[in-house]
């Protein structure tokens, strides 16, 4: 007779329902718990250390609220040119990351962290994509849809923005900004006890 496990609980750190539909892929059941932590670079550090400090301060803010669970946090960056791309705040910003992006090669980072009690996993993926020319026209229709605004980069490629990638090199959810199979592969190691 099959041993019946008692699942670990699952706390994802953020409030993205991108995220929230992703870790749906890896366990059904999770509670979500944004953190409330400053989405900035720090002096001299690189796109791939910002994201990892990021996630990693991310769970230790919700890790003491649910010391018994998994927590989950990720942080994301589009980087063009060696410029980090975040979040747009307005319509401008939009407008100039996309004029950036179109006919450009650019990479996208998620830095993942994974707590459990004392134990802390942390790890980075990163994805090349390639956006075909983009008119001022279609930019000006696309800023209209509402669509680039709270995603890194400015744009939804799961979205709208979709009509818009000549080609993707590495993980599709990573873009999305949950790379799940990198997650999958963290909460697999023993430590973590995920019975997802």
């Amino acid at each position: 007779m099959k041993r019946i496990v008692e699942a670990t609980p699952v706390v994802l750190a953020s409030s993205s329902p991108r995220r929230q539909e992703l870790l749906r892929l890896l366990c059904s059941n999770f509670e979500v718990i944004p953190s409330q932590i400053d989405e900035i670079q720090q002096p001299g550090e690189s796109p791939c250390e910002m994201v990892l400090r990021l996630a990693k301060e991310k769970a230790m803010a919700v890790q003491p609220i649910r010391p018994d669970s998994i927590v989950i946090a990720a942080d994301t960056v589009v980087v063009c040119d060696g410029f980090i791309l975040g979040k747009p705040t307005n319509a401008e910003e939009a407008r100039s990351m996309l004029r950036r992006l179109g006919g450009r090669t650019h990479e996208v980072f998620t830095g993942l962290c994974v707590v459990r009690g004392e134990t802390v996993a942390v790890d980075v993926a990163s994805t090349i994509v390639k956006f075909a020319p983009i008119s001022n026209e279609e930019i000006e229709a696309y800023l209209e849809t509402g669509e680039p605004f709270d995603k890194a980069g400015g744009y939804a490629s799961q979205g709208i923005a979709a009509r818009f990638i000549d080609g993707i090199e590495g993980c599709y959810f990573n873009v999305v900004g949950l790379p799940v199979s990198l997650l999958y592969r963290m909460l697999k190691t023993r430590e973590f006890h995920f019975n997802g």
